[in-house]
C-alpha cells in the first residue's frame, strides 16, 4: 500500500459519502468486514459498538444517514501504512474524525471510526 493509493481511495470514499451512494461506499468493503465505532453504540443502542459484515454496516450506515442529512465530509489528511489507510477529516458539524481502515484483496477488511471533540 502506498500514499498514492490512499490518497486516491481517500477520494472516492468522500465523494461517495458526500453523494450519499451508500452502495457505492460500501463497494470499498469485504462481505466478512468488521467495524467499530461510538456512532454504533449510539445509533444501534450495541454496546459493543461493533457490526460484524458487510450487510450489518450497511443497516447502521443507513440509520446513520437517515438522522444525518446534512452529512458532508471534508478529508483534511490522509495516511498509509502497510496494509491500513488513516482518512483524518471533518463532519458536517466540523468535528475531528479518523477512520482507520485495514485492507485485505484491495478491500477493507476492518474499520474504525474515532471522534474528536463536538463542535
Amino acid at each position: 500500500m502506498d500514499l498514492a493509493f490512499a490518497q486516491h481511495f481517500a477520494e472516492e470514499w468522500a465523494a461517495a459519502w458526500n453523494s450519499r451512494d451508500l452502495e457505492q461506499v460500501l463497494a470499498h468493503f469485504t462481505d466478512d468486514v468488521v467495524f467499530t465505532s461510538p456512532r454504533i453504540v449510539h445509533f444501534l443502542a450495541d454496546p459493543s459498538g461493533e457490526v460484524r459484515g458487510k450487510d450489518a454496516l450497511r443497516a447502521y450506515w443507513t440509520k446513520g444517514l437517515q438522522h444525518l442529512p446534512d452529512l458532508h465530509f471534508t478529508v483534511e489528511d490522509v495516511r498509509a501504512s502497510i496494509d491500513t489507510v488513516v482518512i483524518n477529516y471533518r463532519n458536517e458539524r466540523g468535528q475531528a474524525v479518523a477512520e482507520v481502515l485495514t485492507f485485505r484483496g484491495g478491500l477493507v477488511c476492518r474499520g474504525l471510526g474515532a471522534y474528536g471533540p463536538e463542535m
